[in-house]
Protein backbone atom coordinates (compact mmCIF):
# COMPACT_ATOMS: atom_id res chain seq x y z
CA UNK A 1 0.00 0.00 0.00
CA UNK A 2 1.33 3.50 -0.52
CA UNK A 3 0.39 5.58 2.00
CA UNK A 4 -1.98 8.81 0.94
CA UNK A 5 -0.80 12.05 1.67
CA UNK A 6 -3.31 13.58 4.19
CA UNK A 7 -4.18 11.85 7.85
CA UNK A 8 -7.61 10.19 8.29
CA UNK A 9 -8.77 11.71 11.09
CA UNK A 10 -8.34 15.49 9.60
CA UNK A 11 -11.15 14.61 6.59
CA UNK A 12 -9.58 16.65 4.47
CA UNK A 13 -8.50 20.07 6.46
CA UNK A 14 -5.38 21.30 5.27
CA UNK A 15 -1.94 20.58 6.81
CA UNK A 16 1.74 22.64 7.79
CA UNK A 17 3.35 18.89 7.05
CA UNK A 18 2.46 15.63 6.71
CA UNK A 19 4.08 12.56 7.01
CA UNK A 20 3.78 8.32 6.55
CA UNK A 21 5.97 5.94 8.30
CA UNK A 22 5.77 2.00 8.42
CA UNK A 23 6.89 -0.31 11.55
CA UNK A 24 7.03 -4.03 11.56
CA UNK A 25 3.97 -5.08 14.12
CA UNK A 26 6.03 -8.54 14.80
CA UNK A 27 9.10 -6.72 15.98
CA UNK A 28 9.87 -5.79 19.80
CA UNK A 29 11.85 -2.79 18.20
CA UNK A 30 8.67 -1.72 16.50
CA UNK A 31 7.79 1.17 19.14
CA UNK A 32 11.21 2.32 19.31
CA UNK A 33 11.14 2.90 15.82
CA UNK A 34 8.02 4.98 16.36
CA UNK A 35 9.69 7.31 18.57
CA UNK A 36 12.41 7.75 16.62
CA UNK A 37 11.21 8.59 13.84
CA UNK A 38 8.73 10.75 14.99
CA UNK A 39 10.81 13.05 17.05
CA UNK A 40 13.18 13.43 14.02
CA UNK A 41 10.39 14.36 11.74
CA UNK A 42 8.71 16.17 14.52
CA UNK A 43 12.78 18.30 14.80
CA UNK A 44 12.88 19.06 11.21
CA UNK A 45 9.18 20.87 11.41
CA UNK A 46 11.10 23.02 14.14
CA UNK A 47 8.31 21.37 16.67
CA UNK A 48 9.09 22.75 20.43
CA UNK A 49 10.80 20.29 22.72
CA UNK A 50 7.68 19.89 25.21
CA UNK A 51 5.73 19.15 22.32
CA UNK A 52 7.74 16.68 20.33
CA UNK A 53 7.94 14.81 23.81
CA UNK A 54 3.89 14.95 24.47
CA UNK A 55 4.00 13.36 20.67
CA UNK A 56 6.41 10.94 21.31
CA UNK A 57 4.42 9.61 24.34
CA UNK A 58 1.48 9.20 22.77
CA UNK A 59 2.69 7.65 19.69
CA UNK A 60 4.69 5.24 21.87
CA UNK A 61 0.81 4.54 23.35
CA UNK A 62 -0.93 3.89 20.32
CA UNK A 63 1.64 1.68 18.40
CA UNK A 64 2.30 -0.11 21.92
CA UNK A 65 -1.23 -1.05 21.75
CA UNK A 66 -1.32 -2.24 17.66
CA UNK A 67 1.95 -4.58 18.32
CA UNK A 68 -0.17 -5.83 21.70
CA UNK A 69 -3.40 -6.13 20.71
CA UNK A 70 -3.65 -6.67 17.24
CA UNK A 71 -2.71 -9.64 15.06
CA UNK A 72 -0.83 -6.38 12.32
CA UNK A 73 2.17 -7.01 10.43
CA UNK A 74 2.40 -3.86 9.11
CA UNK A 75 1.57 -0.62 11.29
CA UNK A 76 1.44 2.28 9.48
CA UNK A 77 2.22 5.84 11.39
CA UNK A 78 1.25 9.16 10.24
CA UNK A 79 1.85 12.83 11.64
CA UNK A 80 0.38 15.95 10.79
CA UNK A 81 1.25 19.31 12.06
CA UNK A 82 -2.08 21.75 11.20
CA UNK A 83 -1.77 25.28 10.03
CA UNK A 84 -2.74 26.65 13.82
CA UNK A 85 0.38 24.06 14.79
CA UNK A 86 -1.93 21.60 16.06
CA UNK A 87 -0.21 18.13 16.06
CA UNK A 88 -2.27 14.98 14.74
CA UNK A 89 -1.38 11.65 15.05
CA UNK A 90 -2.52 7.93 13.54
CA UNK A 91 -1.53 4.74 13.77
CA UNK A 92 -2.91 2.17 11.43
CA UNK A 93 -3.06 -1.35 11.27
CA UNK A 94 -4.08 -4.12 9.03
CA UNK A 95 -6.66 -6.41 12.22
CA UNK A 96 -9.68 -6.77 9.95
CA UNK A 97 -11.62 -8.04 13.10
CA UNK A 98 -14.41 -6.30 14.75
CA UNK A 99 -13.31 -4.62 17.68
CA UNK A 100 -15.23 -2.76 20.23
CA UNK A 101 -12.05 -0.67 21.89
CA UNK A 102 -9.55 0.42 22.53
CA UNK A 103 -11.07 1.51 26.01
CA UNK A 104 -8.66 3.04 28.71
CA UNK A 105 -7.82 0.37 31.60
CA UNK A 106 -8.21 0.34 35.00
CA UNK A 107 -5.34 -0.78 36.35
CA UNK A 108 -5.05 -1.28 40.24
CA UNK A 109 -1.78 0.35 41.64
CA UNK A 110 -0.04 -3.20 41.49
CA UNK A 111 -0.82 -3.86 37.76
CA UNK A 112 2.44 -3.21 35.24
CA UNK A 113 0.03 -2.71 32.22
CA UNK A 114 -3.28 -0.82 31.25
CA UNK A 115 -2.11 2.77 31.63
CA UNK A 116 -1.60 3.64 27.81
CA UNK A 117 -4.91 5.25 26.89
CA UNK A 118 -5.40 6.99 30.59
CA UNK A 119 -2.20 8.71 29.13
CA UNK A 120 -3.17 9.62 25.69
CA UNK A 121 -6.12 10.95 27.38
CA UNK A 122 -4.40 13.16 29.87
CA UNK A 123 -1.89 14.57 26.99
CA UNK A 124 -4.52 14.51 23.88
CA UNK A 125 -7.50 17.23 23.94
CA UNK A 126 -9.59 14.45 21.90
CA UNK A 127 -8.77 10.44 20.73
CA UNK A 128 -10.62 8.08 19.00
CA UNK A 129 -10.84 5.24 16.68
CA UNK A 130 -12.31 4.65 12.82
CA UNK A 131 -11.96 2.06 10.77
CA UNK A 132 -9.25 3.02 8.86
CA UNK A 133 -9.81 3.48 4.96
CA UNK A 134 -6.25 2.69 3.74
CA UNK A 135 -5.73 -0.80 5.85
CA UNK A 136 -9.23 -1.91 6.38
CA UNK A 137 -8.21 -2.23 9.93
CA UNK A 138 -8.26 0.47 12.67
CA UNK A 139 -7.46 4.00 12.52
CA UNK A 140 -6.51 4.37 16.18
CA UNK A 141 -5.78 8.67 16.33
CA UNK A 142 -5.14 11.58 18.89
CA UNK A 143 -5.23 15.44 18.43
CA UNK A 144 -2.73 17.01 20.58
CA UNK A 145 -3.25 20.74 22.07
CA UNK A 146 -2.14 23.54 19.64
CA UNK A 147 1.24 25.35 20.35
CA UNK A 148 0.50 28.83 21.64
CA UNK A 149 3.80 30.00 19.40
CA UNK A 150 4.71 28.99 16.23
CA UNK A 151 7.60 26.67 16.49
CA UNK A 152 10.01 29.04 14.67
CA UNK A 153 9.29 31.61 17.66
CA UNK A 154 9.18 29.34 20.60
CA UNK A 155 12.56 28.35 19.48
CA UNK A 156 13.82 31.48 19.21
CA UNK A 157 12.06 32.53 22.33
Amino acid sequence: MNSPAEPQSLRGAPTRHACWFQISGRKATGVGEARRTLGRQLRLWGMPEEMRDDAVLVMSELTTNAIAHTDSTDIRCCAAVTPDYCVHLEVHDDDRRALDGPFPGTPTLRDETGRGLLLVGCIAEKWGMDRSVYTRGNAVWAALPCSVLSPVAALSA
